[in-house]
């Protein structure tokens, strides 16, 4: 006996020879063709033309048990909330169409050319927001009446253009807030995840985080570093709201078993706003990161990213450098990438030839050509960088060093005359050197090629609305390197800093709380930083293969400014607090 007919699910040659007559000569014939080429078995006996579109798809409605559709009502009978509720794309590729809405109960009736795609069907529900009565129909006809309906709806929102906007353009009124709770349908839904994206905005969000709960689902705001909640729903509403934000980055929303990755660009509150997607499942179900970029926002220039007057001399001496290598390190989330681009628009020319391969490009420089990574084919970062060098560029700016090979040409690339810029993932600029030693990159290599490195770290700024000066006791000063005495006669003072509000003498500023700083106490962030230049002390640290901590002493004794040391200087500027400086400083203490 056949698997399919032990478990009670009638074969499809078997329907089409005893319920439309279909010669099992045919069927025969279809077998072995499927033995020779392989192909389901519908899709053979179509093409050999041995049964017609209808006939197949009353077949498979008899096989799954489900009703069958003939003829398809009017195009202009079709809903138009219906239809609006499923992307064109997603009704084509899957050849789904809704057609009706039961009054009495509110079920739709959905025609589908394959009633075994049973996760299509679950996607059709929660987009349309209802339960689905599924029918079975010949994919041509629901292909033609796809393109007759979105085709009608396509004209009519052309001629009400001018009394009505589109939803990207109401982007920016999202603010209106609606209750999930009493609403069934996808509308709400969709200004349900608007407002998610025009508060985050508001909110001057880095990131959104949706994540499933046992009971609800979770939305937190990442502002200035730190995560927040920022509103729950009901775990029923996770389906939709999920699907809402793969329909609009363009992801698959029938595939909830691999992580994918999609953009959206809107514009919201008058801002064009690029937001990388990012999905992955969960015990507890999928969750989703957006990462927002404010593309409209003016790029920083080396002067407002926080540096002091000294240590921007440096910076600037070494990027006018016609070869070398500056490597600036961090966490991920520290202003690496802002502070690459500062550099780049610093010294951005008609005369300089300015290439980068990023993963991702997240701002477009003008005069410079920026290349994204993307590993499906083949594109890396060492691909890249090997291509850069065909070009003949002046300054080339890779992303990130990850792995021995794009070390290696962005070395031999510094060594041939380019200069290059560079990220890489290290806790202190020191750990940078041995990183690339334990890459496995030969150190006189690295000894002869690297010109700087660059640490850093973003720190939030006090809320000055709501700051209140105070004097720290001994013990928090000696932990920033500070000497008390000196501290509370007023008499450090250090390089001036853009933006800086110095505090009354012998005072810093704690953070309190107000309604301008969402009673955080903090408003913006900014960049504290070391500079380790390769002098000759360092570079035979480096052939010796020193560790980082020797390296580091080295640096410190020729006048390295640490990051806890330029974390001091900014509390007492006013740019920080020492609670800030002190937790992104925590390895200085081990």
């Amino acid at each position: 006996m056949n698997p399919a007919e032990a478990f009670g699910t009638p074969l499809l040659g078997e329907i089409l020879v005893r319920e439309l007559g279909v010669r099992r000569e045919a069927i025969d014939k279809a077998l072995e063709k499927q033995r020779e080429e392989g192909g389901l078995i519908g899709e053979v006996l179509l093409k050999l033309r041995l049964v017609d579109e209808d006939q197949l798809a009353f077949a498979l409605a008899q096989q799954a048990e489900m009703a069958f559709l003939r003829d398809l009502p009017r195009a202009e009978d079709v809903p138009a909330d219906l239809v609006e509720a499923v992307p064109i794309n997603f009704a084509k590729q899957h050849r789904v169409l809704p057609l009706s809405r039961d009054p009495e109960t509110g079920r739709v009736q959905v025609a589908f050319a394959d009633p075994t795609a049973l996760e299509v069907i679950d996607d059709v529900a929660v987009m349309i927001g209802a339960g689905v009565d599924p029918v079975v129909a010949s994919p041509a006809k629901i292909v033609d009446h796809i393109n007759k309906i979105y085709g009608r709806l396509r004209q009519g929102a052309e001629l009400e253009h001018d009394n009505k906007k589109e939803e990207e353009d109401e982007f920016g009124q999202a603010e209106e807030l609606v209750d999930i709770l009493d609403l069934n349908d996808e509308a709400p839904i969709i200004r349900w995840v608007n407002s998610l994206m025009f508060q985050a905005v508001k909110e001057r969000a880095s990131d959104i985080h949706i994540e499933p709960g046992e009971k609800d689902v979770m939305v937190r705001y990442r502002i200035d570093g730190v995560l927040r909640e920022a509103k729950r729903a009901p775990r029923k509403f996770l389906a939709s709201i999920l699907a809402r934000v793969k329909i609009m980055s363009g992801l698959n929303i029938a595939e909830k078993r691999l992580p994918q990755d999609g953009r959206i660009r809107r514009k919201i509150g008058g801002k064009d706003v690029d937001m990388r997607v990012a999905t992955v499942p969960t015990a507890g179900g999928e969750r989703i990161t957006i990462r927002l970029l404010d593309r409209s926002s003016v790029l920083l220039g080396l002067a407002d990213i926080g540096m002091a007057e000294d240590m921007l001399e440096v910076v600037r001496a070494i990027i006018k450098r016609p070869h070398g290598i500056l490597l600036v390190t961090g966490p991920t989330g520290a202003g690496k990438t802002t502070t690459l681009y500062a550099c780049l628009s610093e010294i951005n020319s008609p005369d300089q030839n300015i290439l980068t391969v990023e993963d991702p490009v997240e701002y477009q420089l003008e005069g410079i050509s920026q290349t994204q990574v993307n590993p499906k084919i083949d594109l890396t970062f060492a691909t890249g960088l090997r291509s850069f060098l065909r070009h003949d560029p002046d300054v080339i700016m890779v992303g990130e060093i990850r792995d021995k090979e794009t070390a290696e040409i962005a070395i031999t690339a510094s060594l041939t005359g380019h200069f290059v810029f560079s990220t890489v993932h290290t806790n202190d600029a020191a750990g940078a050197i041995t990183r690339l030693v334990d890459m496995g990159i030969e150190p006189f290599l690295v000894a002869s090629s690297l010109v700087g490195l660059l640490a850093q770290r973003l720190v939030r700024r006090p809320c000055y609305e709501c700051a209140r000066p105070t004097r720290p006791d001994e013990k928090v000063l000696l932990q920033l390197g500070l000497d008390p005495a000196t501290f509370y006669r007023g008499g450090y003072s250090f390089p001036a800093v853009k933006g800086q509000r110095p505090p009354p003498p012998g005072t810093v500023f704690e953070p309190v709380g107000c309604p301008s700083c969402l009673d955080v106490g903090y408003r913006g962030r900014t960049g504290i930083y070391e500079m380790l230049m390769i002098n000759e002390k360092v570079r035979h640290l480096t052939l010796e293969k020193a560790d980082a901590g020797s390296i580091r002493a080295a640096a410190a004794e020729a006048g390295m400014t640490t990051l806890r040391v330029d974390g001091a200087r900014k509390v007492l500027q006013g740019l920080t607090t020492t609670e800030e400086v002190m937790l992104m400083t925590a390895e200085a203490d081990l």
